[in-house]
């Protein structure tokens, strides 16, 4: 009895001390953001927290025993791995079978806080956070932080300026609503807002853990039942759970981190493995802001609520760079669409008899060529040896690598739209307000993101 006591006492004095640690804790992280955060321009909020990251994962990885005894990595090739995989660039200077299982772990969660959508999600929540505040205090929001690095009147410095006109001024509407009345009654309009960009933030965390929890157990499953796929990572020494894990997070981030020294060379036989891994490719990157737009639209039309309609609505106002408008993801699609169609054809005219798809099946080098197609622009995973391959394929290559799907709308950029449209204003009668609003609607189809 007296034993139960003693451990009773020394449990309430350990939860005790955890409360006051975590209130700590909570504290000092409220006056961080509050008095230096929040005083920081976005730039160097962005370069701490990656340096901060990677120094991080450096002393972790460090710590930890690497899975050969014969060879050690050294403490600058640890943290060059560690940078890479904070900033997803998959740039290695050690095999990766070298890493063990927990170090392999580590990485692939640098890799998952340091991808594109992980960080844009941390963007909006803290602006809810900051909003909410804000609106608490009854004063103004500064949307200086607006997504870590997108100030508000950002639309305005890239777009042209608004020619006045009421009729244009009274529709803050995308040129496309969907349906949708083009502004809720809603008393609070920062209200509103606040409520919009928290629900755009959660609907972000969602699509970013249902996409990568379906991806990591339809691989889990895959491997398991084919045996080739699990033989390759039995010979390694690889666990199956980690593999799969660590591959999804890799590809959705846009990383292309294999655990295998071969990258996915092994695997260029197992079409259904590199099926599994393509729309990871897609929704972690070009389809993203299609993918979302359209989740919040079917949301809205199966539930209809005020910040799925605010959203839907108010595109510009939000703030978010990945959130564009119903035109500019239908042009994100079809362009990337025609993208990949284009240099499968070529790839594929070019190495379907080569050496470096020597031994596959017609169906195996399909498969294979679509997936080296998609990859090229993105997370860069291969299951070729770019050695093997022609001069023209590697140039072809370079070249889509050097093409970003908004290559054409950005050069767009470089033309002073803002003078033609001044020049139409001057020349016309300012009552046509029809062909005025048509210049306007015209005007604002031209992006103003380059997101990849």
């Amino acid at each position: 009895m007296v034993v139960f006591s003693y451990v009773g006492k020394k449990l309430e004095q350990l939860c005790s001390c955890l409360s006051t640690t975590f209130r700590f804790m909570w504290f000092l992280v409220i006056y961080l953001y509050h008095y230096v955060v929040r005083r920081m321009n976005p730039f160097s909020i962005e370069v701490f927290y990656f340096l901060f990251v990677s120094c991080f994962g450096f002393l972790i990885l460090n710590a930890m025993d690497p899975r050969t005894t014969t060879f050690t990595p050294r403490k600058l090739d640890l943290f060059f791995t560690s940078v890479s995989a904070t900033t997803v660039s998959s740039m290695s200077v050690v095999e990766m079978e070298v890493f063990s299982n927990s170090q392999l772990i580590i990485m692939t969660i640098l890799m998952f806080i340091g991808g594109e959508v992980f960080t844009s999600m941390v963007g909006l929540l803290v602006r809810s956070f900051s909003r909410r505040g804000s609106i608490q205090e009854g004063g103004r929001v500064n949307d200086s932080m607006s997504d870590l690095g997108i100030p508000p009147n950002f639309h305005d410095q890239l777009e042209l300026g608004t020619i006045a006109n009421p009729e244009f001024e009274s529709s803050k509407s995308d040129i496309f609503d969907l349906g949708y009345e083009s502004e809720p009654h809603v008393a609070d309009v920062e209200e509103l807002k606040y409520k919009s960009i928290k629900f755009l933030g959660l609907l972000v965390l969602g699509y970013l853990l249902l996409v990568q929890t379906l991806g990591v157990f339809s691989v889990y499953v895959y491997l398991n039942i084919i045996s080739s796929a699990k033989n390759v990572l039995k010979q390694k020494g690889l666990n199956t759970f980690t593999f799969s894990l660590f591959t999804i997070v890799s590809t959705f981030a846009s990383c292309g981190f294999v655990p295998t020294n071969e990258n996915m060379m092994v695997f260029n036989k197992n079409s259904g493995l590199l099926l599994l891994l393509i729309p990871q490719v897609l929704l972690g990157n070009n389809l993203y802001p299609s993918v979302l737009r359209f989740s919040i639209w079917s949301i809205g039309k199966f539930k209809k609520k005020d910040e799925t309609s605010y959203l839907l609505n108010n595109t510009q106002e939000i703030g978010f760079h990945h959130f564009l408008s119903h035109l500019h993801s239908s042009f994100i699609v079809v362009t990337a669409l025609v993208f990949i169609l284009v240099q499968f054809i070529l790839f594929a005219s070019m190495e379907w008899s080569g050496d470096a798809l020597t031994g596959m099946n017609n169906y195996q080098k399909f498969i294979g060529v679509l997936f080296q197609t998609i990859n090229t622009r993105h997370t860069g995973e291969t299951i070729v040896d770019l050695s093997t391959i022609a001069a023209a394929s590697l140039v072809l290559i370079v070249v889509m690598m050097l093409v970003s799907l908004l290559t054409l709308l950005f050069i767009l950029h470089l033309v002073n739209i803002d003078k033609i449209v001044n020049q139409f204003q001057t020349n016309h009668d300012h009552q046509d307000k029809g062909a005025i609003m048509k210049v306007n609607m015209i005007a604002r189809t031209v992006p103003r993101y380059r997101i990849i």
